[in-house]
């Protein structure tokens, strides 16, 4: 049965299911609920109660679960990236492994229920039949990142909780800045928090200072001094990433996929066609609209095509030898301000 991360929640605090899936993109309430099974599980004894497998040991999990677990009335087992829910393109049935475990969940699920509580946790699924399967038998939950409102409530309770005030603007600023990763973000709030103190608040000007920025943000702050011919301070931001240890090909393929969003909203304004769809974006990511029609202010759209163009040419001849990627992103970026 799907239900939402709230629903998911209060039915752990009443009652442990035998088997859960829990998959998306959302790591840190990923793990929250697992935590929370834990917890209501009780003691864990690993390799007696308490069971870890994974792509490379998911053929044990059916004599994992007939294996009692010696002194205890049930087995916690944690079933990471197993591969069970993938799709081989290549295959039109399903692997003999896959098989054999909708077979067992069929015809022996009062093994698992009298003796087991299983958690399947993935990154994505394919809806294939070993998830059709486990839909029906257990309680399944994407959990996706969340919205920047949603987010920002969680950032403000747990400021609240420290006694340090901070209001919703700097709150959404922070959030454009560090991401929607909610770990990250909540590694980013607690420094934030030690900063500002007891009785005091966080302002901008302290994300500004202390908070890591995201390679996509930092893209931005590179596109905006692009945009304004500061070719200096555009340099600088590069320099900034390189120091930082940024590969130089993760910021080129950043830096493309950056201006090829700048070039599909050009493209998606001049014909009037809706900038969330025209780019993909997920409703968590509807605040970047405005922040991208703005950034294609700078540029007409045969530019956009341009520098397109010169970053995958640049892409092809660093990787035959024709040229360093550093001196050809320096190139490209002073060119356009020449």
């Amino acid at each position: 049965m799907q239900v939402s991360y709230d629903k998911l929640e209060k039915y752990i605090s009443t009652k442990l299911e035998p088997m859960y899936l829990l998959y998306g993109e959302e790591k840190y309430l990923i793990e929250t609920i697992v935590k929370k099974i834990k917890k209501s599980f009780g003691e864990l004894l690993l390799g007696i109660n308490y069971v870890m497998l994974d792509e490379t040991s998911i053929d044990n999990l059916i004599q994992n679960i007939e294996m009692p677990a010696f002194g205890y009335d049930k087995k916690l087992i944690i079933v990471k990236n197993s591969g069970l829910f993938k799709k081989d393109g290549r295959r039109k049935t399903l692997t003999p492994l896959q098989e054999r475990i909708i077979e067992y969940i069929k015809n022996n699920y009062e093994i698992i229920e009298d003796s087991n509580i299983i958690i399947f946790i993935e990154e994505n699924v394919d809806k294939n039949q070993v998830y059709e399967i486990i839909e029906k038998k257990a309680l399944v939950c994407n959990i996706e990142f969340l919205k920047p409102i949603q987010l920002v409530a969680k950032l403000k309770k747990i400021c609240l909780m420290y006694k340090v005030n901070v209001d919703d603007s700097t709150l959404n600023y922070l959030i454009e800045v560090a991401g929607i990763d909610l770990q990250n973000l909540m590694n980013e709030i607690r420094k934030l928090i030690e900063y500002a103190g007891e009785g005091n608040t966080i302002t901008k000007s302290a994300v500004n200072e202390l908070a890591i920025k995201q390679i996509e943000s930092v893209i931005f702050d590179l596109t905006d001094n692009l945009g304004n011919k500061k070719i200096e301070k555009a340099l600088e931001v590069l320099d900034n990433l390189v120091y930082q240890k940024e590969p130089l090909q993760r910021i080129l393929i950043t830096l493309y996929t950056h201006f090829k969003r700048l070039y599909l909203c050009a493209l998606a304004v001049k014909n009037n066609v809706d900038v969330i769809s025209a780019l993909n974006l997920k409703p968590n990511q509807s605040f970047l609209v405005n922040k991208y029609k703005k950034q294609t202010s700078y540029f007409n759209i045969d530019q956009l095509r341009a520098l397109l163009d010169e970053l995958i040419n640049l892409d092809y001849n660093s990787k035959i030898g024709n040229i360093d990627i550093d001196i050809g992103l320096r190139s490209i970026l002073c060119s356009y301000c020449s």
